[in-house]
């Protein structure tokens, strides 16, 4: 192998592990936006409660 084809794919090896670990954070920050929008649910339900 030659120097140049190493460097191609030492280069994609990279890319596909940054792309990997990328796609774990956004699924991670799905989660928490979901948690996020159900706990903003609830205590609009306890102050409707508390309310009435």
């Amino acid at each position: 192998m030659t120097a140049s084809k190493i460097a191609v794919l030492s280069a994609a090896c990279i890319a596909l592990m940054t792309l990997a670990s990328c796609a774990n954070t956004i699924k991670g920050m799905g989660r928490d936006t979901a948690n996020t929008v159900n706990a903003t649910k609830q205590a609009g339900h306890t102050v409707n409660k508390a309310a009435q």
